[in-house]
């Protein structure tokens, strides 16, 4: 009996024994992993601040990497693809950033966002229309930013593309650079006075329609889009004719308004349509003005003509009106 307890106490002993040593293995090898844990967290920490403090730039554009612009049509004028940079510390040494034009981010974009629908696509800006003099530019050592000019010359675009130039960083002299922003679209649309060319010129209308040979006349209230095509013209469309933002449509209906510097207005087909300009009339008397009520300033327009649709032929007159702060005008008209 004595050996048995003996033999008994020997394996009771040992499984404690062994189930203590488990309970000690799984807590060092739980110390392990909260110390492997504690050391990666540390490295990161470490590569975190190191990225905190690290000099990086970048090319400053919309989330897509276009920087989106209008010019003025009627002159030249600078516009300027620009960098900013990031980091804790400032720089002790120049960046010198050399860029090239390359086309692939053009097509990329265009794919990505239109695909097959090519009447969309941006176009690459004519080279005739702008001019690149040194494709370098610098952000001195110390300061956040750089840029590299651009000079443009609008007359000729047409308000119904967007042009793009596309560039990206070759090379740089220093530090770092952002690769997803190291590239940018520099997007060119037109403007005037009274319109930009992207199709939200939108002007209220207050109108009178009637259909030649009968006596009556429709009071007609509306929007209409108006784009500019050089510098003292605009485009809308004629009467009420339904608007869309295609060319055989506006080659069909659309008409133009000629301002001069008297601020009188000339009317005339845009491409095909039969148009015929009525003067005489004290109120509609196609002329173009800034209005102040005491409370908004507005473009104003006041037309009077004829223009044939589906074989009838249609007298319109129509007061357009756009609300506008001139203050924000005035430099730029200067």
């Amino acid at each position: 009996m004595k050996s048995k307890n003996f033999r008994y106490g020997i394996n009771n002993a040992n499984g404690n024994d062994f189930a203590h040593l488990g309970k000690m293995g799984k807590g060092m090898f739980f110390s392990l992993i909260m110390l492997a844990l504690a050391l990666v967290a540390c490295d990161r920490d470490e590569v975190f601040e190191k990225e905190q403090y690290k000099n990086v730039f970048a090319l400053i554009s919309e989330n897509d990497n276009v920087s989106r612009k209008f010019h003025l049509l009627g002159k030249e004028s600078v516009g300027y693809v620009a960098a900013s940079l990031g980091g804790t510390n400032p720089t002790t040494k120049n960046i010198v950033v050399k860029m090239v034009e390359d086309p692939y981010y053009l097509n990329a974009f265009n794919k990505m966002n239109f695909d097959v629908d090519k009447a969309k696509y941006v176009l690459p800006m004519p080279e005739s229309n702008y001019d690149i003099e040194n494709f370098e530019f610098t952000i001195p050592d110390g300061e956040i930013r750089g840029r590299l000019p651009i000079r443009v010359r609008p007359d000729g675009l047409s308000p119904d593309h967007e042009y793009g130039i596309p560039l990206r960083v070759e090379s740089h002299s220093a530090y770092e650079v952002n690769p997803d922003k190291s590239y940018i679209i520099y997007s060119v649309r037109i403007k005037n006075r009274w319109a930009a060319g992207d199709g939200n010129t939108v002007y209220n209308m207050n109108a009178r329609m009637s259909e030649k040979g009968e006596t009556y006349e429709l009071q007609m209230p509306g929007t209409k889009v108006m784009h500019p095509i050089t510098e003292n013209q605009v485009r809308i469309m004629a009467g009420n004719e339904t608007y869309e933002a295609i060319a055989s449509t506006f080659n069909k209906f659309a008409i133009l308004l000629t301002i001069d510097e008297d601020n009188r207005v000339a009317i005339s087909p845009y491409k095909n349509i039969e148009v015929t300009q009525m003067d005489g009339d004290p109120f509609y008397n196609n002329t173009f003005f800034i209005e102040d009520d005491g409370f908004q300033t507005y473009k104003t327009f006041r037309l009077r003509y004829e223009y044939k649709s589906d074989n009838k032929i249609y007298e319109f007159k129509e007061e357009l009106r756009l609300q506008f702060n001139p203050n924000e005008e005035s430099e730029e008209f200067d």
